[in-house]
């Protein structure tokens, strides 16, 4: 491995100085505590890199839980914003603008489907999945009223609205937030023979996560998602798959599911879709299903707006070159090499996941993965934990290998540490 040539020393530096003291008591008293972060306050940020109040750089290796993939502050889609900033922000879908159409059809193309439903955030997008599966049960498949059900697999993420928490398995999103949204059946992550049982006539959607991102980065067992394609399409039920997170070149394809060959009947799409500059989410699937929508039965404000479709189209330009999704692949590769030979020395007890995109289980004598997160600031490397024992890596794709190496040799002194 190479030490980093980006402006950063190794080592250790000191505890965090009176500006970042004072701007975290100050977020402490007015903000709900529904995070607990870092204690690090981020003021700039440019690539792969970040800078604090304190003036110490980071590397990026979280990129916003992939809403980041091109990076901070990506010169073509800052230029894309401020074009647009000077020009018009935001119409309402009360009227048409002329951003409108030309982003539904590249991002229609993009992912080989008819229409496109443009929302702002996951969770919204993840909400409007759910309302037109349900729509579709009862017009095009024929469930009887308020019968519709929808399967999904434990340990899941899909957002922190009331009815997705309702099928969540996770305590933290779930407790003391009921009544809960009836209607869905929990199955087994990556257990085929669970899913096609559950599956009945009243059955209008199989909504899961290509890999599980919250939950540790767990890569479903070879052939499973080809086993949902096959189930559901025998069965005549939307295969929808949430991409909000794995898609858009995480993982070395441009959708996960690629790596299984196979197209579900929705994707659900965010978080990078925005480049990190503003929230922009969608829904994709083809006229059948989409087309069950009439005026007046769902909208947002905000969505479609033509800011974000002006930031999303140069997001679409960008990924139409593949250089992304080569980079994911080529240097998800070196990451995951470069993790299994910690593994191999017992620095970890397993290694999950695809491309640039990997959740790492920390031995016990190691501490939490929050210990591992907190040892890792002060080397100047940003990284998170998930459920405890796991830290997340999903650095930016525009990362470079010397600056990924650097980040890597620093998680390797603190995990190999006495």
């Amino acid at each position: 491995m190479t030490t980093s040539t980006s402006g950063n020393t190794p080592g250790t530096s000191p505890a965090p100085g009176a500006a970042t003291e004072r701007q975290i008591a100050e977020a402490d008293t007015y903000s709900a505590h529904n995070y607990h972060p870092l204690p690090v306050v981020i003021a700039e940020g440019e690539g792969a890199w970040v800078t604090d109040v304190e003036g110490k750089r980071y590397v990026d290796m979280l990129a916003g839980y992939s809403a980041l993939n091109f990076g901070h502050a990506h010169p073509r889609l800052i230029a894309a914003a401020k074009e647009q900033l000077g020009r018009v922000t935001l119409t309402s879908r009360a009227f048409h603008h002329d951003r409108f159409a030309r982003f539904c059809a590249e991002l229609a193309q993009l992912c080989g489907m008819e229409m496109v439903l443009p929302m702002n955030t996951g969770a919204e997008a993840v909400e409007t999945a759910v309302k037109t599966a349900r729509k579709w049960g009862y017009k095009v498949k024929g469930v009887p009223d308020g019968r519709a059900k929808i399967i999904v697999a434990d340990g899941n993420f899909h957002g922190r609205t009331t009815t997705i928490i309702s099928f969540s398995t996770d305590p933290e999103a779930r407790a003391d937030f009921g009544p809960y949204t009836p209607g869905f059946q929990v199955v087994p992550y990556g257990d085929l023979a669970a899913l096609e049982a559950a599956v009945d006539d009243d059955t209008v959607a199989v909504l899961l996560e290509p890999i599980q991102g919250e939950a540790g980065v767990l890569v479903p067992p070879p052939g499973y998602l080809a086993g949902v394609r096959r189930i559901t399409a025998e069965r005549g039920v939307l295969f929808i798959a949430d991409e909000i997170q794995s898609g858009l070149g995480r993982t070395g394809r441009t959708f996960a599911c690629e790596h299984e060959d196979v197209v579900p009947d929705m994707y659900v799409l965010g978080k990078a879709l925005g480049g990190g500059v503003v929230p922009v989410s969608a829904v994709v699937s083809s006229r059948e299903v989409l087309g069950v929508f009439r005026p007046g039965e769902h909208g947002s404000t905000f969505g479609g707006n033509p800011l974000a479709c002006a930031v999303g189209l140069e997001v679409l330009a960008m990924l139409r070159t593949g250089e992304y999704q080569r980079r994911a692949a080529e240097l998800g590769e070196h990451l995951h090499r470069e993790l299994g030979s910690l593994l191999a020395a017992g620095a970890l007890t397993q290694v999950r996941g695809r491309g640039l995109w990997a959740g790492l289980d920390i031995p016990a004598e190691r501490g939490t993965a929050r210990t591992v997160a907190e040892a890792l600031l002060p080397r100047g490397v940003l990284a998170k934990d998930t459920h405890v024992s796991t830290l997340r890596l999903a650095p930016p794709l525009v990362i470079s290998k010397d600056d990924l190496d650097w980040s890597l040799d620093r998680l390797r002194e603190v995990l190999t540490a006495g």
